[in-house]
């Protein structure tokens, strides 16, 4: 694959700062409470949770386009768990998909089955991290 934009971001680890190299992200970082830090800033989960909810929403909106169904306004809540396994710490994501009413249905279930597919966040995923869709 040809890359046609790539991200260049630096961190100094989870309690420090992370900065991409335009500048226009630049946050500080923190342990969330319930790992044991004071919260004070953001978490590599939270950047996570929001780059896969609106690389997600595109893909959705792309698969409706395609299919020619005006998916009208979307919303994405990527909800992105740590937690321990057998080989130490692993992610879990849940993707809510709040959908306006002429979605709510089979339709609506499989444009988010098949956004699932596009999606480069669900392919990098994809065998690595559970993903659990919900529609709402």
């Amino acid at each position: 694959m040809e890359a046609l934009y790539t991200a260049v971001a630096t961190a100094n680890g989870r309690e420090g700062r992370a900065v991409t190299s335009d500048g226009l992200l630049d946050v500080s970082l923190a342990l969330p409470p319930a790992l044991g830090g004071d919260g004070k800033g953001t978490n590599p989960e939270q950047l996570f949770a929001a780059g896969y909810a609106a690389c997600f929403s595109s893909a959705l909106a792309a698969v409706g386009r395609s299919a020619k169904i005006d998916t009208g306004e979307i919303s994405i809540t990527a909800e992105v768990g740590i937690g321990k396994d057998d080989t130490g710490f692993a992610l879990t994501v849940t993707l809510r998909a709040e959908l306006p009413p002429h979605l709510e249905s089979e339709t609506g279930r499989k444009l988010v089955e098949e956004a699932h597919q596009l999606c480069p966040y669900s392919k990098a995923t994809r065998g690595n991290v559970p993903v659990s869709l919900v529609v709402e």
